[in-house]
């Protein structure tokens, strides 16, 4: 069993030797552990591969910093890595010992909606030309139905499997080599591995399964990195080097969109960006802006990544990991998540989110809950991605990742639940269920208790309803004499939390849905949300919409001061809605709001009559509904 070391900016930890366990495996005869190598791919994996189901429905793009679906409904993408098929093993690491549906089927279970596959180029040129060997080492007597697989036929059998339990999948060249360490080399090309292998391995990948939308993403290459003073590094500039990044991504994107112009392209930051009035040419480095492996995308500001006519697929994906990894200069002293924010996150990639310039998926973050300083700064993060909607994939579900550890106990069959615990607030649910990026296939599978498909979620359950064979006609249909609907008429309900971890700190920041409960669609453009605070002092308080599935633009926000204070407010937010219906059963998904004063001083939230302390979605009669101003959902305070 191999371990993986993460390693960042100075970090240049050894590895433990690939494979002892594994080794120690096979010697001793360990029943049902393929050990063939050399076979030609089985003649079902030389072609086109697609999933048994519709292709073509999942399809993503993006909108600004939204990624949509090709409705234009606005997703949420939260998942995580697992590991294997990057390294010399060349596939899934926990294959020795655990089944490869148990672990998919949890996964999806578990609530994560996308897997992120860290993949090599070696590996996929070896598929592209037809050489593709039987997987030597997984446990064959665990998974039967991977006997005589080659890598290949492993990865497309999986695939299948995704696809059952409504996974999305998203694939990362990690490294130039199929090497445990390969990460650690700064570049997309090395050796017998040229930049144009780099390409065509990329345009093989997306001709092969362009008519499968289980996979959505391409992730083109993990952590591109290397200070002013190594060779070789990644630079970003607008040159056509080999060795700029940033021209690099762009021809594999527009390589790949050639031939699928509905792909996802992720391109990573990198390690160094010159300092203004600074050229690459300088070997100072003090010359230059720092930053975790693939996180520095302030090269975005002056020279933006250019995918021509399919530039409404490219998504920013930088990466980002605390104290334990390495001990960078941010975490010196005293820092919080304001000063992430300000000084670290905001300079090098959220200004890319904050901007509306393209969607962030942060590819990596993760790590031990110490219950100290890394654990602080998992919390900072986790709760930023939650307020903003930032797109993820969580490091990782491999326990045997040496500076981060995983979600998998090492039988890679338990989960270490309190890390899980502490992930789960920021997967993507409604109503106590995870949401899913497949329209059709509950996240989990059809018989999932835990999951719902996006068309659950969008309030259409049966995308494709079978017509009325005999439509019976109204002979004397009568005009509604009241279309303006009563507060009666309606059901809603109002879900809560509260997205920050400080009661007396400078912003409100509350997370609401609305759910019509009825039976009858709801005009949105009738209905209101109130949520009831005090200002504590005279200051005026501004509010603002940080996201909303529904868009920020459809949601019209106004602080209204109360004449006379009652129990719990002075003020209370109230939102609107400027057009839109729910049908019913339907929900508007997240509204992430935050309020602040014009002093920008504290508030006391601990007596507000709206502020809760949950974390997760819970339905609250403190935050009112209101249809044509009449009240139809909670108590309004006295």
């Amino acid at each position: 069993m191999s371990s993986f070391t993460r390693r960042r900016s100075k970090s240049r930890r050894p590895l433990a030797a690939a494979g002892l366990v594994l080794g120690a495996l096979l010697a001793a005869g360990l029943p049902g552990l393929a050990g063939s190598a050399g076979a030609e791919p089985a003649p079902e994996e030389s072609g086109p591969v697609q999933t048994a189901g519709a292709a073509g429905t999942d399809w993503l793009t993006t909108d600004g910093n939204k990624i949509t679906d090709q409705a234009g409904n606005q997703v949420w993408l939260t998942g995580v890595n697992w590991f294997g098929f990057n390294t010399s093993e060349r596939f899934f690491h926990g294959l020795w010992s655990a089944n490869i549906e148990d672990v998919t089927r949890a996964v999806a279970e578990r609530g994560f909606n996308i897997v992120r596959v860290p993949i090599s180029t070696q590996l996929l040129n070896e598929w592209k030309n037809g050489q593709a060997a039987v997987a030597s080492g997984i446990n064959t007597y665990v998974n039967p139905e991977l006997e005589g697989r080659t890598t290949l036929g492993v990865f497309d059998y999986w695939l299948t499997l995704c696809e059952k339990y409504g996974l999305k999948v998203m694939l990362d060249v990690h490294s130039a080599e199929a090497d445990n360490s390969g990460h650690v080399y700064p570049m997309w090309y090395k050796g017998e591995i040229t930049s144009e292998i780099f390409y065509s391995t990329w345009e093989w990948v997306a001709d092969r399964y362009k008519d499968n939308d289980t996979l959505v993403a391409f992730d083109i290459e993990n952590e591109p990195h290397g200070k002013a003073n190594e060779t070789p590094r990644a630079k970003w500039d607008d040159s056509t080097d080999e060795d700029n990044w940033k021209h690099a991504c762009e021809t594999a994107g527009k390589r790949i969109l050639a031939i699928n112009p509905n792909m996802l392209i992720l391109c990573e930051g990198i390690e160094v960006y010159p300092r203004e009035g600074v050229s690459w040419t300088s070997t100072t480095p003090t010359d230059y802006y720092g930053m975790w492996w693939g996180g520095n995308l302030r090269g975005v500001k002056d020279y933006p990544v250019d995918l021509g006519a399919g530039q409404d697929q490219l998504v920013y994906s930088p990466h980002d990991y605390g104290p334990s990894v390495w001990q960078q200069p941010w975490f010196e002293g005293d820092w919080n998540r304001t000063t992430l924010e300000r000084d670290v996150w905001d300079p090098n990639w959220l200004y890319i989110h904050k901007e509306n310039t393209a969607p962030l998926l942060i590819g990596e973050w993760g790590g031990h809950l110490d219950g100290g300083d890394n654990e602080k700064w998992m919390t900072a993060l986790r709760d930023m991605m939650t307020d903003y909607g930032v797109h993820h994939t969580f490091w990782c579900l491999n326990p045997n990742s040496g500076d981060t550890g995983g979600l998998l106990g090492y039988d890679w069959a338990s989960w270490d639940e309190e890390k899980y615990g502490f992930v789960e607030p920021a997967l993507w649910s409604q109503g106590g269920k995870f949401v899913g990026l497949d329209h059709e296939v509950k996240l989990g599978g059809s018989t999932s208790t835990t999951g719902i498909s996006l068309n659950e979620y969008l309030g259409n359950p049966d995308p494709d309803p079978e017509p009325d064979p005999d439509p019976e006609p109204d002979p004397d249909p009568e005009p509604d004499p009241d279309p303006e609907p009563e507060p009666g008429d309606a059901a809603l309900a109002v879900e809560y939390k509260n997205n920050d971890s400080s009661a007396t700190d400078n912003a409100i920041r509350p997370s609401l849905r609305l759910r019509n409960t009825g039976d009858t669609p709801v005009d949105l453009s009738t209905v209101t949300l109130r949520y009831w605070f005090t200002r504590d002092g005279a200051s005026s308080v501004s509010a603002w919409c940080d996201w909303a599935v529904v868009g920020c633009a459809n949601l019209d926000l106004e602080v209204v001061h109360l004449p006379t204070a009652v129990n719990g407010a002075d003020s209370y937010l109230e939102v609107s809605f400027t057009s839109g219906s729910l049908a019913p059963g339907a929900g508007t998904g997240d509204l992430q709001l935050r309020m602040s004063k014009s002093d920008w001083s504290a508030f006391d939230e601990t007596d507000d009559y709206s502020h809760g302390t949950g974390t997760a979605y819970a339905e609250t009669a403190t935050v009112t509904a209101h249809v044509n101003g009449g009240l139809v959902w909670g108590t309004e305070p006295s």
